[in-house]
């Protein structure tokens, strides 16, 4: 897929990989944050270096780095999924490379490699090859398969799939199976925003998802039918089937539940 189509997981590709400047004003942003975590945990120090011995003034000096240059970032990286609040502030988040929410090991493999790149080298590892990459990424983001992306203003109101007029009949009895979450999202996401895609990326995404759908479809559609009008007729179609299984599941439901409430032994229900 490329951009403009949501996973299985439904994580919104269609936000563009975040530019180098706005990483960069997440960056500072977090920056200051940490200047300021690192200046209460160098108070907190100093009030109590002289009360306790060299050795326990080590440990907490390891426990405050490794706190500041990895437990804190991955732990934050990882509750919020992929947002700092540098990066909230600058309306982007880190996913993985197939659009996913980060995990654990993501956000590790972050913080590890970034007490090299960002706070051995001041960041100009990071800063390098964020520049270089076109995707932004830095080298952590490189080793655990991430890159940042723009989520502010990035969800769109999509109009609605109508069905063409030519397939109606043509949909209305063919024998559609449920299709997979993943490509369902993709073929609404693409038909969303075709108009604005290069014509041929439109062509070839158009003609993949219309492959991949035909498999849940029989029988195919009239011959020399468009992909993008196929696409539409199926999930107009199934969107209707699936309301109207609704509909008869809650009827059903209600009816079921009004006999469950009816009283036992054939008592006769109060007026």
């Amino acid at each position: 897929m490329s951009e403009g189509i949501l996973t299985g997981e439904g994580v919104l590709l269609d936000a563009r990989p975040a530019s180098f400047a706005t990483r960069l004003l997440a960056a500072l942003i977090d920056l200051v944050v940490i200047a300021a975590l690192v200046f209460v945990i160098a108070t907190v120090l100093g009030a109590v270096v002289g009360t306790i011995s060299q050795q326990a003034t080590r440990a907490l000096l390891i426990i405050a780095v490794a706190t500041v240059m990895v437990i804190l970032p991955t732990t934050v990286e990882t509750l919020t999924r992929g947002r700092s609040l540098g990066k909230l502030a600058a309306g982007i988040r880190i996913v993985r490379d197939d659009g996913g929410p980060v995990r654990f090991r993501h956000s590790l493999v972050r913080a590890l490699v970034g007490i090299g790149e960002l706070w051995l080298t001041l960041g100009s590892v990071a800063l390098v090859t964020s520049m270089l990459n076109d995707k932004g990424k830095r080298v952590g983001d490189i080793v655990a398969g991430t890159y940042a992306v723009r989520v502010r203003g990035a969800q769109r109101t999509l109009a609605p799939v109508t069905m063409p007029y030519q397939l109606a009949g043509w949909a209305r009895n063919a024998d559609m199976r449920r299709l997979p979450d993943g490509l369902a999202l993709a073929a609404r996401q693409f038909l969303g925003r075709a108009a604005t895609l290069h014509p041929a990326s439109r062509a070839r995404l158009g003609t993949e998802l219309a492959a991949q759908a035909e498999r849940h479809v029989a029988p195919p559609p009239p011959s020399g039918t468009h992909p993008e009008t196929f696409l539409a007729a199926v999930l107009a179609e199934r969107r209707d089937r699936e309301y109207a299984s609704a509909t008869r599941a809650a009827t059903k439901a209600a009816a079921e539940a009004t006999q469950v409430h009816r009283l036992p032994h054939a008592i006769p229900d109060p007026d």
